[in-house]
């Protein structure tokens, strides 16, 4: 039985709080918010803090409101299991919260928790007796990765499902610290690197995620995973579409998600869709074009060629989703 190390607990009862206590306790110090993540990496001793600020006190860090502005705000500690069965954000974002794990983790995880997931890999996310067995990887503080020996960078992968539907929707997070609040585009909180994915400062917080107006766009998403429940994404596909008034594709978003250390937009599907007249035959041609930048590796439960060969069938059938064809279309 794997238990976890030793630690001191924090519990503030504000998000102001929270930042206080995260710059009092210095690097050794982490946030928990639903910890489905969190403790079993303990566990594993991925991760071993002397202090967790646990934000499950924070209550006004909890619910999902809807702005003057038509702004859907969602508290960083909002359950998964809520965001599902929320009629207020859009389809796309209560759909990546419905497959998130399982039921029991659901009710569990929380919004910001599965925003800012670790990376992941199978050579990390072993005991650590199996780690000690092969040799540490980069992530794990030694000198290589162990899918890329040749190179001197992590690959581990993101393997969020709220962040891929979210950047396609134009989110945004607000973030607290000692220095203030300050808001991003939700993408620039991820960076393209397995050890350092998160554009967080010390000290500061994810406190909510602010979703825009639709204004015309549709978006879909796509997870794939060797189960139907439980398992993390091989492939998450994001797709979004604004039409104009003559049918044309005036706007396309594209996200892929697990097949990179940050969420993956693919400028160039986009730009093959833009201002054109949507067909079957196009959007699989932007499939195949969206696949070109994903370079996804043998990192994940399957073969990375099969997590290759899916990408433009799903990507495909994310823009069928919102494009208004159907599987009788040849899609």
């Amino acid at each position: 039985m794997m238990r976890l190390p030793s630690f001191i607990h924090l519990a503030p009862r504000t998000a102001a709080e929270a930042v206080r206590m995260l710059v009092c306790h210095g690097p050794e110090v982490a946030v928990v918010a639903g910890g489905t993540g969190l403790y079993p990496a303990m566990k594993r001793r991925q991760i071993e803090p002397r202090a967790l600020v646990s934000l499950g006190a924070a209550d006004e860090l909890r619910g999902i409101r809807v702005l003057p502005d038509g702004v859907v705000s969602v508290g960083a500690m909002t359950r998964l299991s809520d965001l599902a069965r929320s009629d207020v954000v859009p389809a796309a974002l209560s759909g990546a919260a419905s497959v998130v794990a399982s039921p029991q983790i659901r009710a569990m995880g929380t919004v910001a928790g599965n925003l800012c997931l670790d990376t992941r890999c199978t050579y990390y996310d072993m005991p650590q007796d199996w780690r000690d067995a092969v040799g540490s990887c980069l992530k794990a503080g030694g000198d290589t990765c162990r899918i890329a020996s040749a190179g001197s960078r992590c690959w581990a992968i993101s393997a969020s499902d709220l962040a891929p539907a979210a950047i396609a929707l134009g989110a945004k997070v607000t973030m607290l610290s000692g220095q203030g609040t300050r808001v991003l585009p939700l993408a620039d909180l991820y960076r393209p690197d397995g050890l350092d994915h998160l554009a967080i400062a010390p000290g500061e917080i994810v406190t909510e995620l602010l979703i825009p107006p639709l204004a015309g766009l549709a978006v879909s998403y796509r997870k794939v995973r060797q189960r139907a429940s439980i398992d993390f994404p091989l492939l998450g596909v994001a797709a979004g579409v604004r039409l104009a008034a003559d049918g044309s594709c005036q706007e396309a978003r594209i996200v892929l998600g697990a097949v990179a250390s940050a969420p993956l937009r693919c400028t160039a599907a986009e730009r093959l869709l833009a201002g054109r007249r949507l067909t079957p035959e196009l959007l699989g041609e932007a499939g195949e074009v969206a696949a070109r930048p994903a370079r996804p590796l043998d990192n994940a439960d399957l073969a990375h060629f099969y997590r290759k060969w899916v990408i433009p069938v799903h990507v495909t059938r994310a823009l069928r989703d919102v494009s208004g064809f159907t599987a009788a279309d040849g899609l």
